[in-house]
């Protein structure tokens, strides 16, 4: 059974699309996206030779998801998929694997991440490998919120899914909630509260807080 941040990974990507699903554990995206038709065919990666036993288990009489044992982007050729789905890991190893095959990552046309943690320092890595963020959403699982980022070249504009979604309140309290803290423990020291880190926090809990008063539509 999948779970809403699966289902949200699967509700960006493009029908009729070549996907890699990189660290895929046992697989669930991967056979998901063939079931619905959502995509053409799948290569399916896991590191880790245990999960690579049970996803190849699982995919077994699916002849459209292909399973290879490797570091991430690092088994793909330039040109074999035009989308790449990351869910489940945190955010500085996925860039780290973004980063470590940059011929396969330039050859497609659609990035789609849900990161554990981190967020932040996806976003920084699209932007400074010269892509878009076309859209966002968020998902929650056993209590949890969790961001959905897609990636392209070229998006047309538009607002994003995340703006109208139900869980839009709840992300952004607790991430004000989450920012609040560490200013509480910054304001301890003298030298923290001057820092830089201190300002760009108590920066983003003053937007926060316009956009929960419904004053600010965009962060």
């Amino acid at each position: 059974m999948i779970d809403s941040r699966i289902s949200g990974v699967i509700n960006f990507v493009r029908e009729d699309s070549r996907v890699a699903d990189i660290g895929a554990d046992h697989g669930y995206l991967s056979i998901e996206l063939i079931k619905s038709g959502r995509a053409l065919n799948v290569i399916a990666t896991e590191k880790n030779i245990g999960p690579f036993e049970a996803l190849t288990k699982n995919i077994y009489g699916l002849d459209k998801v292909e399973a290879r044992l490797g570091d991430g982007l690092k088994v793909l050729s330039a040109g074999e998929v035009d989308t790449i789905c990351i869910a489940g890991m945190g955010g500085a190893l996925i860039t780290k694997i973004l980063s470590d095959a940059p011929e396969v990552v330039q050859s497609v046309r659609q990035i789609i991440i849900q990161p554990m943690n981190a967020a932040e320092k996806i976003r920084a890595w699209l932007v400074e490998n010269n892509w878009t963020i076309a859209d966002e959403d968020l998902a929650e699982s056993a209590g949890i919120i969790y961001e959905i980022i897609c990636a392209e070249k070229n998006p047309p504009a538009k607002i994003f899914k995340r703006e109208s979604s139900p869980l839009l309140k709840k992300f952004l309290t607790q991430r004000r909630e989450k920012l609040q803290r560490v200013l509480a423990e910054m304001g301890k020291s003298d030298s923290a509260r001057t820092s830089e880190k201190f300002l760009t926090t108590r920066a983003e809990v003053d937007a926060l807080n316009k956009k929960l008063r419904g004053r600010c539509y965009v962060l």
